[in-house]
């Protein structure tokens, strides 16, 4: 059924997916139909999924995070032999289907970002509220973790990251104070980190709504794991593997993701990606995708009142065209 070990203990906290109802809605399912789940986590989507394409359905489920997949497969216990669990990256989408006997399959779903039970688990490191070691890897066997950035990368370097990554506006004065910082001893722990970002930020310019550190952690986390290009590689994979009438949802946390998405399936539902200065198209491209969604779906307010971090959720969807 599965190639994930049994789980070694139960979530510490109850993971709610976001916007479940409208992955379905969106997606589509059916009996006898196969899914791809590119992130799979603790497994709530795949459920919903296979509930919809029930009896037959199948959906084959991959994510970085070992402890998340092995709760997804006690999750999905009750749907037998209709699953697949695979630790393995989505941007390898191509290679897994294969591994896995498929040419191609009906739907895939990338629900993006960090999940509840990796902020909560303080010895993952990927939250400023915890205690924890400054590690923000989704895979924890990938060697670089965000204590090696952060203690490692020039002044330069850290300011670029979180400029890019995070859009963090006072990013020079917080790589500057990291530098400056790790002269005395080395920032190992995710409180240090936040205490050293807090006292970056000149009074004038720090938040009410979020935490100062927000935004820099969240370059962190991104650049550690090579988010954005993973997006971007796994957006096309994922488009090739659909079969004629497939679906596509995306689920984005933040601009940068968000921004991708629209910006790759604005590209592959266009018949020319010209320049618009060139009198005749050159270019021979062929639209691949129809936009379901003019605008992204977002949770309602009921969504978010139960589960605020649904909040900045944003979802996008997209079928594949029928061959001519």
């Amino acid at each position: 059924m599965s190639s994930v070990e049994e789980p070694q203990r139960k979530a510490e906290t109850i993971h709610e997916s976001v916007l479940v109802h409208e992955v379905v809605e969106q997606l589509q399912p059916t009996n006898n139909g196969r899914y791809f789940d590119g992130t799979v986590g603790l497994g709530g989507h795949a459920a919903a999924i296979l509930r919809a394409c029930s009896p037959d359905g199948r959906l084959l489920g991959v994510d970085l995070d070992l402890e998340a997949l092995s709760l997804a497969k006690e999750k999905l216990g009750e749907f037998n032999d209709r699953f697949t669990l695979v630790h393995e990256d989505f941007v390898n989408l191509d290679v897994i289907l294969k591994r896995h006997s498929l040419n191609d399959v009906d739907g895939v779903l990338f629900d993006l970002g960090v999940s509840s039970l990796q902020l909560d688990t303080s010895t993952r490191g990927f939250s400023f509220a915890r205690s924890g070691p400054l590690d923000m890897r989704m895979n924890p066997n990938h060697p670089l973790s965000a204590e090696e950035v952060v203690n490692s990368s020039s002044e330069e370097k850290l300011a670029d990251i979180f400029w890019n990554y995070g859009e963090e506006r006072n990013a020079r004065s917080v790589a500057r104070r990291i530098v400056q910082s790790r002269r005395t001893q080395p920032v190992t722990t995710t409180l240090q980190l936040a205490a050293i970002i807090e006292d970056a930020i000149p009074p004038k310019a720090r938040r009410s709504r979020i935490h100062n550190a927000t935004r820099v952690f969240q370059a962190l986390r991104i650049y550690v794991n090579d988010e954005l290009k993973r997006l971007q590689l796994g957006l096309d994979c994922a488009v090739e593997a659909l079969a004629p009438g497939g679906r596509i949802c995306v689920i984005s946390f933040h601009s940068l993701e968000d921004r991708i998405v629209k910006q790759q399936f604005q590209r592959l539902s266009c018949d020319c990606v010209c320049p618009p200065k060139l009198p005749i198209c050159v270019c021979r491209h062929q639209a691949s995708l129809h936009i379901l969604t003019k605008r992204p779906i977002t949770p309602r307010i009921d969504e978010i009142q139960k589960n605020p971090r649904s909040r900045s959720a944003k979802l996008r969807a997209a079928m594949k065209i029928c061959e001519s």
